[in-house]
């Protein structure tokens, strides 16, 4: 991976603004970091963080991403941003931090000049960019494709929607004002090296890296508000319980729930759906009645239904999949019957990357008159979310698949439905009153969450979600969108490799097999020069089957991957793909 280079000679050099005023400029930037308390008087407006737009005059670029095919228009503006700053490991005291931030940061930015490069004609279709490349309003590392790395006729690979023909399939102009390399700096293991190579993570759907907002908010529960919650007279106690409680509304606020009452922490989407399974199930589940999921569920979202079926008697009904990945909505209504109690599917598949129809899913299920419980373990940290336009019964996901702590995870239920549900573990904090002849439970969603939780790790994924929205998902999914789209044409074009998954609606998975190689042995290869991927069944074995398969590589995209790395991947790739020649011996 290279940093590009400043371009700087006499043009650009000349059309700069004066020394003094550039001092002063800068000055009021670095003055206003959220390090320092701003007088409430000074501080304007803060911008949208879904759309910083300035006036024509400044010249500064706004954030408006394309709509991707799959995203929702972006809502109102969002609140400021409450995890830790690096400077102080302490929440900023107001939004008034942020705002005279961008405001100076827009003034030092629209001081500086914008001209084209001293020779050479400009992109096609492109604005010629800045000679200073932290002010291009295109990303280096998110450049368009070529027209020689097009290829030769369209009808030679698939018609993934995001890939197409007519044009470059990677247009970074698109989200001009998203800057991969300021996000990478806020994860710090990614200047981690892995056998003196870079390490590129293509492992985000086993897990994402955390951004030091994350982990230093961790350090300050730890260092400032570590006890339990919920019980106790002393300020920790309350500290805490007020952290964890937040945290629990930035959930409820991430996923569009009505309010904290609908979520239930937990320790991920595994535990998630056994919850379900169990309070749910046990109550409502009996003899010959079906529950149905599909083939492309991972593990998680088979094997509780599985056991729920075998102890009360049940029948476990299948949706098929096509050749292409997509879930058969036909199929799926013949399966649906008066007997069906649940609907279980994922979102987007973790082994091929489909994005399922789950609108579709929980509307012909209610028709039915069975509950839906939605997968969302491999969605949240890609797609908007909003349970209640879905009106989806449960949606559960993982901590850590969205840029949060391990063994942190939700359940979202709706309000009624959790308050028909019975506990599922019994102890303490779930109760409202114990005798030896009988225990009275607390409501929903207290009566769920027994025994002392993960609480710093429940406040950790609050920073985490808060992060996320930060950047604005609308962005990260335009990002990624177009990410998938540059990676897929550049695989594509290596000799013997298979894409497993070929959906029309994909998040960034990338399963393949490579001809000659087994799946192991590419991912050991990709391993030696620093990248990151799964090789294997990712714990979802029915649908690697499907395709003829017991393995694959399944690289996976996250909004912090460049083209780069994708670029080192392909290279990887390629010289695995090379014929082996044999020289014979000399006689």
């Amino acid at each position: 991976m290279t940093t590009p280079t400043p371009i700087v000679d006499a043009q650009s050099s000349a059309l700069l603004p004066d020394e003094a005023t550039l001092t002063r400029l800068a000055n009021e930037f670095f003055a206003a970091l959220p390090a320092r308390a701003v007088d409430p008087a000074e501080t304007p407006a803060l911008p949208s963080t879904t759309s910083i737009a300035n006036s024509s005059a400044s010249g500064a670029p706004s954030i408006a991403p394309a709509a991707s095919p799959h995203t929702p228009a972006p809502d109102a503006a969002r609140t400021a941003v409450d995890f830790p700053s690096r400077t102080t490991g302490v929440p900023p005291t107001s939004v008034g931090d942020a705002a005279t931030w961008f405001a100076h940061a827009a003034n030092f930015a629209a001081a500086l000049p914008r001209v084209g490069p001293p020779s050479g004609p400009a992109v096609s279709g492109r604005a010629a960019p800045s000679p200073f490349y932290f002010l291009d309003p295109v990303s280096h590392d998110t450049r368009a494709v070529d027209a020689d790395l097009r290829p030769a006729t369209p009808a030679a690979r698939p018609d993934f929607y995001f890939v197409d023909a007519a044009t470059a399939p990677f247009d970074a102009s698109a989200h001009p004002a998203f800057d991969v390399h300021a996000v990478r700096r806020d994860f710090p293991i990614l200047s981690e090296r892995v056998d003196g190579k870079p390490l590129i993570w293509f492992d985000n759907a086993a897990t994402t890296q955390k951004p030091q907002a994350v982990i230093d908010r961790l350090a300050y529960f730890y260092a400032h508000e570590n006890s339990n919650v919920h019980r106790g007279a002393h300020a920790l106690a309350a500290r805490a319980t007020d952290a964890y409680e937040a945290a629990a509304k930035k959930v409820a606020r991430f996923l569009g729930a009505s309010g904290r009452e609908e979520i239930v922490f937990v320790r991920g989407a595994t535990e998630g759906i056994n919850f379900v399974a169990q309070a749910f199930g046990r109550q409502f589940v009996r003899d010959g009645d079906e529950i149905v999921i599909s083939w492309l569920e991972h593990h998680a979202n088979i094997v509780p239904w599985q056991q729920l079926a075998e102890t009360v008697g049940a029948k476990v009904r299948v949706i098929p999949v096509d050749s292409r990945g997509d879930l058969d909505l036909a199929a799926y209504q013949k399966l649906l019957s008066p007997r069906t109690r649940i609907v279980a599917v994922s979102h987007v598949s973790n082994a091929l990357g489909t994005i399922t129809p789950v609108r579709e899913i929980v509307e012909m299920a209610h028709r039915a008159g069975a509950r839906v419980l939605i997968d969302g373990a491999q969605a949240v940290s890609h797609l908007r979310v909003a349970v209640k336009e879905l009106d989806a019964d449960f949606y559960v996901f993982s901590g850590h698949k969205v840029f949060g702590p391990t063994g942190i995870g939700a359940v979202y239920g709706k309000r009624e439905v959790l308050e028909s549900m019975p506990p599922w573990q019994g102890g303490g904090n779930m109760i409202s009153d114990v005798t030896f002849e009988k225990t009275t439970y607390q409501g929903a969603p207290a009566r769920f969450e027994a025994g002392t939780g993960n609480i710093a790790d429940a406040v950790g994924l609050g920073a985490a979600l808060d992060y996320v929205e930060h950047i604005g998902i609308e962005n990260i999914d335009r990002y990624e969108h177009d990410l998938l789209a540059y990676a897929t044409h550049k695989m594509l074009a290596v000799p013997g490799l298979t894409l497993i998954g070929t959906s029309a609606h994909k998040a960034s998975v990338l399963s393949f097999v490579l001809d000659g190689h087994a799946p192991e042995d590419v991912g050991q290869a990709l391993s030696r020069e620093g990248i990151a991927v799964r090789a294997g069944h990712h714990c979802a074995q029915p649908i690697v089957r499907r395709f003829g398969h017991e393995a694959t590589v399944r690289p996976s995209l996250a909004f912090y991957n460049t083209c780069d790395e994708v670029d080192a991947m392909v290279d990887v790739l390629q010289r695995l793909a090379r014929p082996r020649v044999s020289i014979a011996a000399p006689r």
